[in-house]
Order: structure tokens, then sequence, then C-alpha cells
């Protein structure tokens, strides 16, 4: 089995009706390109936008069962096709920055707040999420075990550990921010560690701190019928915006995974009381 994951690289508009727009359009453009499930960079119903005042912040946000939402879940079951979109939450007592996941009916499939909040920087305005989950997804021809992290996220082993101990095969993770040698090198031991592929879409050049190159790292480190190891890095997107298309072979990864002995093969969790006592 095959996936298409389309990668909807976009630079945002000025207001809530114009991502939606540009956003559709990206959607459908990724059904005609044959994708099983369109995935949004970061934050997508305000471009990222994060004012530090909590009037400005709270006219932003929006219900996860509003109308920008729900609209994506009515064009996931028109186009048959998942969709994954991120957006500023209304939330109290601060907002939550969220991706809901439809399936290729519209049915809610996965609602995920964004845990390791930058609370160093803009995002101190914001309350973390309460954790990480995992869903069956149906793609129509065939299910695929999809979680979320979302950008700063992907820098706590915690996060994508959590992940796969539930079962993930694909974690979405949308971004915003510069896709540079180090936070790559975290995706790629996410995917390695896990033996779980990893999707990252992030914003394109020409929105501040952001630069593209939008990634998928299949998790399958090696093949046996192979010679040492390989890239598991089987696309990276240019710097400039587009709806990109990437193939993950999921057999593969599930070949890999049933003979290999990263994920939870080999864990002793019973001397890992360190990680839980709140330190």
């Amino acid at each position: 089995m095959t996936i298409k994951i389309a990668f909807l690289q976009l630079l945002p508009g000025k207001s809530l009706e114009e991502n939606f727009e540009s956003g559709k359009s990206a959607c459908i453009e990724a059904k005609s390109l044959g994708a099983d499930i369109a995935l949004f960079p970061e934050m997508w119903s305000d471009g990222y936008a994060l004012p530090q005042n909590e009037q400005a912040l709270r006219e932003l946000a929006i219900p996860a069962d509003g109308p920008f939402v729900t609209a994506f879940g009515a064009l996931a079951a028109e186009l048959h096709m998942a969709i994954a979109v991120t957006f500023l939450e209304r939330h109290e007592p601060k907002p939550l920055n969220s991706l809901v996941l439809f399936d290729g009916r519209g049915q809610r499939r996965l609602r995920y707040a964004k845990v390791h909040t930058c609370a160093f920087d803009l995002e101190k305005v914001l309350s973390p999420g309460e954790g990480f989950s995992v869903t069956e997804l149906d793609l129509g021809h065939g299910t695929v075990q999809v979680g979320a992290m979302i950008c700063f996220d992907r820098e706590f082993p915690e996060s994508a550990r959590l992940l796969m101990l539930q079962g993930a095969e694909l974690v979405l993770a949308p971004n915003a921010c510069p896709m540079e040698i180090n936070r790559l090198a975290a995706l790629r031991a996410r995917a390695y560690e896990n033996m779980m592929a990893v999707a990252t879409c992030n914003y394109p050049q020409g929105q501040p701190d952001c630069n593209g190159r939008s990634t998928l790292f299949d998790g399958v480190a090696w093949l046996r019928d192979e010679p040492g190891s390989r890239d598991m890095c089987v696309f990276e997107a240019p710097e400039a915006a587009g709806v990109y298309i990437a193939e993950l072979d999921l057999d593969r990864l599930r070949q890999y995974r049933a003979h290999e002995i990263m994920g939870d093969k080999y864990r002793h969790p019973e001397t890992y009381g360190l990680l839980t006592a709140g330190r």
C-alpha cells in the first residue's frame, strides 16, 4: 500500500477568509495530483500570527467546531481525501495551537493541540495541549495509524515515543520555523528510533522565519536485500511555495517494523522512572 501525502507549503493571506479560500484551492490541487492526505503548515487559520495583546489574540482564535474547521471537513468529504487543518483554537484560559484531521468521508478522526509550546517566545500566550493520541485513518484503499506532533514537539523524543507506543505508523507534523540541519536531524532521529514515518509541512520562503523544505522521512533505515543504510528522507520540498506530493510505501515500512530492532522491541521501561518523576 502506497500513501500519497500532499504538503500544502503555502503563504498565508491577510484574513481567515483568504486562508480558507487559498487552502481550499490547494486541497483541490492536491486531490488532482492523487493525494490521499493533505497537510497544512502550523496554525494555518491565521498564518501563525500570535499577537501578544490578549484582546487581539482572542479575536484571531476560532472554535474547533466553528465554520472554518468544519468547512474543511465538508471539503474532505467532497474530495474523498483526508485533510489535516491547523488553526489557533479558542480555549480558556489561553488559546491552543491545534490540528484536526478529517477522513475522506468528512469525519473528524483526530484533534490535537501542541504540547510543547514555545513558551520562551511568542507562544507564551498559548496553553499547552494535554497529550498525544493516535487514530486509524481509512483511506479507502487501506488504513494507516496516524498521530500528530507540531513543530517544537519534535525536539522532545517523548512526543514521538508516545505516538509509537500507541501504534502510530505516520506522524503529521505541521511546522513554522526554518528547517535547517539540526531540526531536520531531529525529525530523522524521531523517524529512525521509532520506525515510523514523519511528514512535516512548513511555510515557504517569504513567510517570516520560514524556508519551506517540507519533508517526509519514511522510517526505514535499511533494507535486508540492499547493502548499507539508506536515506530515510524520501522527499524534501524546495523553498518556494507550492503543493508538493510525496509517496510513502507503507507496506515496506510495515515489513521493516516486523523484523527490525528499533521502536519498542528492546526497551527497559522499568528503568525509566526518572522520565515520569515530573523533573
